[in-house]
């Protein structure tokens, strides 16, 4: 390739770079920044194949987003990475990796069923900091054995940018739920001090009207009975809603705090919950972090009171003097769900935790299997 050429190959991957960055810059929803950030890369570099893997707290895949492929491919594919392998490596690394045969190296794992062949592979890491926000993976250098140093300097340009952008796109969405938070906070004083109350007032002259009946009147003082049965129930779902619309505030008190949310948790759901805290170890926790568990105690609670129709709960929190950490460990046996497919971040609260654990540098993580319940695990670093 002569000078010439090559000085115009760059312009255009600059133009197209340039393009790229003020597209991903205009855009605030996240799953529409992942997708142009994974396209502009496939672009940028020439390859068949790019995809974007967002590693959670255990460094394996949360999320894959991909271009090149169709969807009816996709869908053949028994599962997308975990984040083993060369990825896994990326991800523990930290830096870019270039090759140009993938079987050639010796964390290679090789690929699922109906997983497309790709040779060469460039794979670089997307950080904000010291903050790992997701990793880039491109395949199959169209026209080319293998891709070259200016493509990974080129898609090491779009990393940064994407950083940015995938930042901005997650700030959005946290203001978009402390809105949604503060109009939930309204309508649950609505629900509690307005609905509740005339519902109760409702049973009262129920029990009242029951005090009038002739003696031998049981069809009529059966049927009152199942009236005044259906209200309590009415106000304990209500009750249920209120515990993910009004969330309660934290005195300081972490121990307190937490058996106050457990024993409103049992009054409102009758559901058995079983809590472990160590009161003298987290009598001196720092503001910020007890705070953080109890609003993650607070919104796991209110997940489980909607959703999983469990049968008992357990919380626990476990201080760690050997690695000065703290954890909160919240599990359930309910229905779960499948946390590949969970769509509904803002309802389940999903993203408010893992927001909340990462800006006190810690880490969150959910397990979840459908019918075998779900594990909720928050750690924090105490120094």
């Amino acid at each position: 390739m002569t000078l010439e050429n090559q000085l115009e190959r760059r312009n255009r991957q600059f133009a197209i770079l340039n393009q790229a960055a003020m597209a991903i810059a205009g855009e605030l929803h996240l799953d529409k920044v992942l997708q142009l950030i994974v396209d502009a890369a496939r672009e940028l570099a020439g390859s068949q194949y790019a995809a974007l893997g967002v590693p959670n707290a255990e460094g394996f895949l949360d999320a894959f987003i991909y271009s090149g492929m169709s969807a009816e491919q996709a869908r053949r594919i028994p599962h997308f990475p975990k984040g083993l392998g060369l990825l896994g490596a990326i991800i523990r690394g930290r830096q870019t990796i270039r090759l140009s045969r993938l079987s050639d190296d010796f964390r290679s794992v090789g690929f699922p069923p109906h997983h497309p062949p790709m040779d060469s592979f460039l794979g670089v890491p997307v950080m904000a900091g010291k903050q790992m926000l997701g990793n880039l993976y491109l395949t199959n250098k169209e026209g080319s054995p293998e891709f070259t140093q200016e493509d990974e300097e080129t898609v090491e340009l779009l990393a940064a940018h994407a950083a940015v952008a995938i930042q901005n796109a997650r700030l959005y969405e946290q203001v978009a739920r402390l809105a949604v938070i503060e109009e939930r906070t309204r309508i649950g004083m609505d629900l509690h001090d307005g609905i509740i109350q005339s519902i109760f007032a409702v049973g009262l002259t129920l029990e009242s009207t029951r005090l009038a009946l002739p003696d031998g009147a049981d069809d009529a003082d059966h049927l009152l009975d199942q009236a005044i049965e259906g209200l309590n129930d009415a106000i304990r779902d209500i009750r249920n809603f209120i515990l993910d619309l009004r969330p309660q505030r934290f005195s300081g008190d972490l121990a307190s705090g937490l058996g106050r949310l457990v024993r409103e948790f049992q009054a409102n759901t009758m559901i058995p919950a079983v809590l472990h805290v160590p009161v003298q170890e987290v009598a001196n926790l720092p503001i910020p972090l007890a705070r953080a568990i109890f609003l993650t105690t607070q919104e796991a609670l209110a997940n489980i009171a909607r959703h999983a129709r469990a049968s008992k709960v357990s919380i626990e929190v476990t201080p760690h003097a050997n690695n000065n950490h703290i954890t909160l460990t919240i599990i359930d046996d309910g229905r779960g769900f499948d946390t590949r497919q969970q769509q509904d971040m803002v309802g389940h609260g999903l993203s408010n935790m893992r927001a909340r654990a990462e800006s006190l540098n810690g880490l969150f993580a959910i397990h979840s299997t459908v019918g075998r319940g779900t594990q909720v695990v928050l750690t924090l670093p105490q120094g």
